[in-house]
């Protein structure tokens, strides 16, 4: 038995009238005693009046995308667990109690509710879509060593420590990524549940672009590789541009030993720029990995004045 009365249930929302009441209904059966806060992101149908008159809080978010959305939840909100969903109606209530159990009796920081390893890839009938997680969870797992199964689900718990100390610098649909990469960077408690997942029903549509929102979710990942591995990430385009700027200097360099003479000057400043341009890509990563270490551990001391504060409070 968890304290369900210290459980927020959070629901981001955008033109789901079809499915909003049902969501709503399920989750406050499945949490008796848990807030239910349903955020309006400009919806243009009857999201909120039937949000309402199911039982939730409902509050309005004017700035467009669902990045903003979680910020403005995530600052407002005060409770011990937060449980993240989207109003779609794809993931079902029953898998509550147990997303919220490890954050409240274990001290998680974030619990994954996984759909791929369950009903996802049967359920989803936008095939890019699963070729989309498919290539996501690869990259994340290859680039920040770790093994989360589903780096985009939608359905997520988090302790308030992680809430209060997460910052949002996204917009859209990349920040489930961001929070995935955020809490591996910062050493926190994981936990993967499966979840079973079901398709819209009819009449709901996606808001997810496959393509646009897929660029997105991709060019998030190489920035956050950048910011959170530079080291690695620099030594990569280093080796690269050292490799270019030898495979220009080599030729010369045997015509040299040939003839006495450089012949082709331009080829050689090229070659020794590009070689050159290698050397201070990999200063910079050795800087910038220097920087990351010491916000890592500014997070740390910050993490620990949270603690603080909630004791004294």
């Amino acid at each position: 038995m968890i304290n369900e009365g210290s459980v927020a249930v959070l629901i981001p929302c955008y033109n789901e009238g079809v499915t909003i009441g049902k969501v709503v209904a399920d989750f406050k059966a499945a949490l008796p005693h848990a807030e239910i806060y349903v955020y309006d992101n400009n919806s243009t149908d009857d999201t909120c009046k039937i949000a309402a008159e199911a039982g939730a809080v409902v509050r309005r978010e004017y700035r467009q995308g669902k990045g903003n959305v979680v910020r403005t939840m995530f600052r407002d909100i005060e409770a011990d667990c937060y449980l993240l969903v989207d109003g779609d109606d794809t993931y079902p209530a029953n898998h509550a109690k147990e997303m919220c159990k490890p954050i409240l009796e274990k001290g998680y920081d974030m619990v994954v509710g996984d759909r791929l390893s369950t009903t996802y890839f049967a359920e989803n009938k936008r095939k890019f879509h699963n070729f989309g997680n498919k290539l996501v969870r690869k990259l994340i797992n290859v680039m920040f060593d770790s093994d989360i199964n589903d780096i985009m689900s939608g359905y997520r718990a988090f302790s308030r420590m992680f809430v209060k100390s997460y910052p949002i610098t996204f917009k859209g649909f990349e920040i489930e990524t961001d929070m995935t990469v955020f809490a591996l960077d910062k050493n926190m408690l994981v936990q993967s549940i499966p979840v079973s997942y079901q398709d819209r029903p009819q009449g709901s549509v996606s808001k997810l672009n496959t393509f646009s929102d897929g660029v997105k979710v991709l060019r998030t990942i190489f920035r956050l590789y950048k910011n959170y591995r530079p080291l690695r990430f620099f030594s990569v385009m280093s080796v690269l541009s050292i490799l270019v700027g030898l495979g220009f200097f080599i030729p010369v360099f045997v015509e040299y030993i040939n003839t006495g003479y450089v012949l082709r000057f331009p080829t050689l400043f090229v070659s020794l720029f590009t070689i050159l341009a290698g050397i201070l890509l990999f200063c910079c990563g050795l800087i910038l990995d220097n920087v990351a270490s010491n916000d890592r551990r500014m997070f740390e001391l910050h993490f620990i004045r949270i603690k603080e504060n909630e004791r004294w409070n």
